[in-house]
């Protein structure tokens, strides 16, 4: 506490710190009666200068519990006035601070608690966590403390009783430090493996995983999924389409819209937590398009056509690139903007609003607390006819129109590296599968803003909002960013996307790189020093880094020759083999990168531009699914890498030729397309 001679003291004045930043999450909460800082130094000088506990809430803006407990507790004065007294109160959004949030996430998972956001942990002031929880409601209830009785009560054991504070402390830092051999050899089948012992976890008839809540996992239905075009077993196909099906007809779905909403809290994929993430949908279009390729499931096709049309008239930002998140919650209300009743439909819609409801599960009580969630998984099966779809299609825009009246939830506007090399790597393969050229030129644009303007000073960064780049990127915004490239250029054989993706690959073995036990750690060595630098290939929400690279080493290494890449991508599965073995099901995406390594399939169509023998072999291959593809569209004379197997494959007999090339071998000249069908079917099935 500060005097001046003559005046009696002064205390440190209110100050909310979050009005300068540009999170959409921070500015929800800078006019909180909180003394908020944002994470940094000047914070934790604080903490150390006034001695006292840090108070770290960690959210994001779509994310509905942490509304909850800002409107309860954050809002609250005398709430505020306790953690003001007692805490330096430090506020992060996950979304922009991904390091931060998965080392005290793994923090809480020390404690046995399950972790969730609201994430509320508390903190020494050099940033040792010691105890933490999730939400907490304002008085006790849901068998919770109450949060001012927890902020009453941590500060006292800090002052009264600090060894009990040192006991935790050192035990969750021995928790976070510790080094767990993840290295081993994977066995060759291994992919097989555990698509077989996923069944187990299976729900056969609503799909997803067995009971609630219901998440997408596209990182285990794509382990499903090859699985099941490697051996041909029905049983996996079903399991994957069946979780789509579900996902595309449920109310995790918007039916009016487009996008698909974070998870289902229950069983049938009817009841959403509304907030719709850029993620989870890049993610679905990946696994929509590739089922589609062998299903041509019209539902797919609609779906995938509806969330990216969704993305590119509200996700798209101003400089081309895709924002974040929407919101769950509008009014304070969760889901408020996209429920209905059976009278506001039936006022909207006149005599054809029965006929609307009966197909979308609309009864006069609604299906979810008096409202009604648009669904049709009681009409799953029931393939409507082309007028009724034209009918249903001309309904919903009627009730689009009117649901554009209201308030609308928040955008969260940012533009996040990882997030959107999903989107754009999504959007520009289904572009290429579907044949549309409009999102191929969306995925360039986004592309084309994120490679060229998150780059400042030869680096790529995580974060951009209102021209302003925020911190380091992370190695999945970097390795996200080298699919996105690789997409691109089988999209447009335009070899500029391979030299980007190679430039992100410097970077990440520059920074990266863990020389000690091989990996690819999570911050760059020159970003700011954390409690902990974190390595791991389990998925998150989103695919783990070191789970994407291997695939992508594999089809770099294709593309170029360099054997450095072949090394990373035997460095990776090494590294991370023991954990696999131990634990399959977090590492979705390396166990397909996994896959890619052994079974990577080349298609080298050599044709001329003009040639429709060209197009139709290219079609040939889009019109399977090929989970391990690498498609080379080139013309007569481009030159391909030393080593590689086409080198030197020419047309045959002057007519469009492909070659099929797994390994170092390639198939005999194929110049008709039922030819390159049996030959592709022929290479993706895994030996007997």
């Amino acid at each position: 506490m500060l005097s001046l001679e003559g005046h009696p003291p002064f205390e440190r004045p209110f100050m909310n710190q979050l009005s300068a930043e540009t999170s959409p999450y921070l500015l929800q909460h800078k006019d909180n009666p909180v003394h908020w800082h944002p994470w940094g130094p000047d914070a934790l000088a604080l903490a150390k200068a006034e001695n006292k506990p840090i108070l770290l809430s960690v959210g994001y803006a779509a994310c509905h519990w942490c509304h909850v407990m800002a409107h309860e507790s954050f809002e609250n004065p005398a709430t505020a006035e306790i953690m003001n007294r007692l805490y330096i109160n430090i506020k992060v959004d996950r979304e922009e601070r991904p390091d931060i949030d998965t080392i005290y996430m793994s923090a809480l998972h020390a404690l046995g608690e399950q972790g969730g956001w609201p994430l509320t942990m508390f903190l020494t002031p050099d940033g040792e966590p010691f105890w933490g929880g999730t939400y907490f409601p304002p008085e006790p209830k849901f068998g919770r403390p109450g949060l001012p009785q927890v902020l009453e009560e941590i500060a006292r054991l800090y002052t009264q009783e600090p060894e009990k504070i040192h006991g935790n402390r050192d035990a969750l830092k021995n928790a976070l430090n510790h080094i767990e051999d993840t290295s081993g050899q994977p066995p060759l089948d291994m992919v097989l493996g555990v698509a077989n012992q996923l069944m187990d976890v299976m729900d056969m008839e609503k799909g997803g995983l067995k009971g609630a809540p219901k998440f997408p996992q596209t990182g285990l239905l794509d382990v499903l999924w090859r699985g099941h075009i490697a051996t041909g077993n029905k049983q996996l196909g079903a399991a994957v389409a069946t979780a789509l099906t579900h996902m595309c007809e449920g109310g995790i779905y918007d039916h009016l819209g487009g996008g698909f909403a974070r998870y289902s809290v229950d069983a049938d994929w009817l009841v959403p937590h509304f907030e719709k993430m850029l993620y989870d949908n890049a993610l679905l279009i990946d696994r929509l398009t590739e089922v589609w390729q062998e299903t041509k499931d019209p539902l797919y096709a609609a779906r995938i056509d509806e969330t990216i049309a969704w993305i590119a008239r509200e996700m798209t930002t101003a400089e081309g690139a895709f924002a974040a998140s929407v919101d769950a919650d509008s009014e304070g209300e969760e889901g408020k903007f996209y429920v209905w009743t059976a009278a506001e439909i039936d006022a909207e819609l006149g005599d054809l609003g029965p006929w609307f409801r009966d197909q979308y599960d609309v009864g006069p009580s609604g299906n979810w607390e008096g409202n009604a969630i648009l669904n049709r998984l009681r009409r799953i099966g029931q393939p409507l006819t082309a007028e009724e779809e034209t009918k249903l299609k001309t309904l919903r825009q009627k009730l689009f129109d009117r649901r554009a009246s209201r308030i609308a939830p928040g955008l969260d506007d940012k533009v996040l590296l990882d997030w959107n090399g999903l989107a754009i790597a999504a959007i520009a393969n289904a572009g290429l599968v579907f044949r549309r050229n409009d999102w191929l030129a969306l995925s360039q644009t986004a592309y084309r803003f994120v490679a060229e303007s998150m780059k400042r000073d030869g680096r790529m960064h995580h974060a951009y909002r209102a021209n302003r780049l925020q911190h380091r990127a992370m190695s999945d915004g970097l390795a996200n960013m080298c699919a996105a490239a690789l997409a691109l250029f089988e999209a447009t054989m335009d070899w500029t996307y391979v030299d980007y993706a190679q430039g992100f690959i410097t970077e990440l073995d520059a920074h990266y790189w863990d020389e000690t036990n091989g990996g690819y750690f999570y911050t760059a060595d020159d970003a700011e020093a954390l409690l902990v630098r974190t390595r791991t290939a389990a998925d998150d929400a989103t695919p783990a880094a070191n789970g994407m690279l291997p695939g992508l080493m594999v089809r770099l290494y294709a593309l170029t020759g360099d054997e450095h890449y072949r090394n990373r991508a035997d460095q990776l599965i090494l590294a991370f083999g023991g954990a696999v073995t131990k634990n399959a099901f977090p590492h979705g995406s390396w166990l397909a990168s996994l896959d890619t390594a052994i079974n990577l399939t080349q298609v080298v169509i050599i044709g001329e531009k003009a040639d429709a023998g060209r197009d139709a072999l290219k079609e040939t291959v889009l019109a399977l699914s090929l989970p391990t593809r690498l498609l080379l569209v080139l013309e007569p004379g481009t030159d391909l890498p030393d080593g590689h197997p086409a080198l030197g494959k020419t047309m045959l007999e002057g007519k469009t030729t492909a070659y099929v090339c797994t390994g170092p071998v390639c198939s005999v000249p194929i110049t008709d397309p039922g030819d390159l069908r049996a030959a592709l079917e022929a290479s993706r099935l895994a030996p007997e």
